[in-house]
């Protein structure tokens, strides 16, 4: 398969996906967007047209000055987020931001995600941790969610959503979904009286299994 083609499909299995969160209740409307590794650039989702209308030729090819093709259209408000994320981390082929119910719940309490279930551990941490919040599509923001993420793969984002970072789209939709029932759990646990946290050494321990559990490729 040669460039070109590596392109097109990469801008189908991004339409793929804005439809995948909206058909799995992570998202809704024009909300949310995606990215991807594209050789030295970065592909991502444009702003203001709902999953259900995105086409393959609608994602915008951002290269790493900030520049793009003449007649493209306007990228994702977060641009610069998905961006400063791929160009930080070079473990990371795919970026899923998404304002999945229970995430934005939390993340309008500022309240991570503590180690209740080992299952949280897919987030790469033992919590879920918050980034501070700042103005949606601002360099602030960019800054904030990358210095959060700090080589894990989620982390939630205050009174706006969800941030996943992950090798390829098919992990990234999954740990943004594990990370949407996590906070779920979380947020009825609240009402009840709180979580049982697990010790700080077996979310240790869990967190070395995890780093050799399930495809990561």
């Amino acid at each position: 398969m040669n460039a070109s083609n590596d392109e097109g499909a990469l801008r189908q299995r991004m339409a793929e996906v804005m439809r995948a969160m909206d058909e799995r209740g992570l998202n809704r409307g024009t909300s949310g967007n995606v990215s991807a590794r594209c050789g030295e650039a970065m592909l991502v989702t444009p702003t203001g047209i709902p999953a259900g209308r995105l086409m393959a030729e609608h994602m915008v090819l951002v290269q790493p000055d900030g520049s793009m093709a003449p007649g493209s259209l306007k990228p994702s408000s977060e641009w610069r987020m998905h961006q400063g994320i791929l160009a930080r981390r070079s473990d990371v082929g795919a970026v899923v931001h998404c304002h999945s119910r229970y995430a934005t719940i939390l993340a309008c309490a500022n309240k991570p995600i503590p180690a209740m279930h080992y299952m949280v551990a897919v987030g790469g941490g033992a919590s879920v941790p918050i980034a501070p919040y700042a103005t949606f599509g601002s360099e602030a923001l960019a800054e904030a969610v990358v210095e959060t993420l700090d080589g894990r793969y989620a982390a939630l984002m205050a009174n706006h959503g969800q941030i996943v970072a992950a090798p390829n789209f098919d992990y990234a939709l999954a740990i943004a979904e594990e990370i949407e029932e996590q906070a779920a759990v979380y947020w009825g646990t609240l009402t009840i009286g709180g979580p049982t946290l697990l010790a700080d050494e077996e979310m240790n321990t869990i967190l070395d299994r995890f780093r050799s559990y399930g495809q990561k490729r």
